[in-house]
């Protein structure tokens, strides 16, 4: 169910959403729409998610995740969606391209309504991910740390005790490619 901050096609044709835009009324957020007075906070992400995938449980993961932690402006769509190994699920729609990864109940956090891999979580999922690891996840990654949501300290801990899991030292080869680490093992965070 949509928050009611938000505007969806199902409230209004999307030439007139368009149209608000246009005249300075609407935003768009993912594929929703809020007025410009509208706070773009963690909530409202999480609501234009869950319109999204039409109320089926999925954990949003990957830059999905990222930009409803505020850490990039934009979110990919199809949205990063995951389910916990073993959960079935069934997808409806093409907002969400699914995979199954192995989550532990710590990793997924409850946002308005919504279940959302965690900042740590979501640098790991997006650092390991097999489908490949482009420009715009480094700077979700690095927004992530840029907006203190996770720590690179923390962070270059959690790749060292995952380095055995699958795409742990990839992982931990795109952290360092991603300028979060220093010469000498000290984090950092550069561009």
């Amino acid at each position: 169910m949509p928050s009611s901050r938000l505007v969806t096609t199902d409230d209004w044709p999307a030439a007139e959403l368009h149209a608000a835009v246009l005249a300075g009324e609407l935003v768009p957020v993912g594929a929703c729409w809020a007025s410009v007075a509208e706070p773009q906070d963690v909530a409202l992400r999480a609501a234009s998610y869950a319109w999204s995938v039409s109320g089926v449980p999925l954990v949003a993961a990957g830059r999905t995740a990222a930009w409803i932690w505020g850490a990039c402006s934009r979110p990919p769509l199809p949205h990063d969606s995951c389910v916990p190994a073993g959960e079935r699920s069934r997808r409806r729609g093409a907002w969400a391209g699914v995979r199954e990864i192995a989550l532990r109940p710590a990793d997924v956090v409850l946002l308005a309504g919504v279940r959302v891999l965690g900042p740590d979580a979501t640098a790991l999922d997006l650092l390991r991910d097999r489908r490949g690891f482009g420009p715009a996840d480094a700077d979700a990654v690095r927004g992530l740390v840029a907006t203190s949501l996770v720590d690179p300290r923390h962070l270059s801990t959690l790749l060292a005790a995952s380095g055995r899991l699958p795409m742990g030292r990839q992982a931990q080869r795109r952290f360092r490619e991603a300028g979060l680490e220093a010469d000498g093992g000290q984090p950092a965070l550069t561009r």
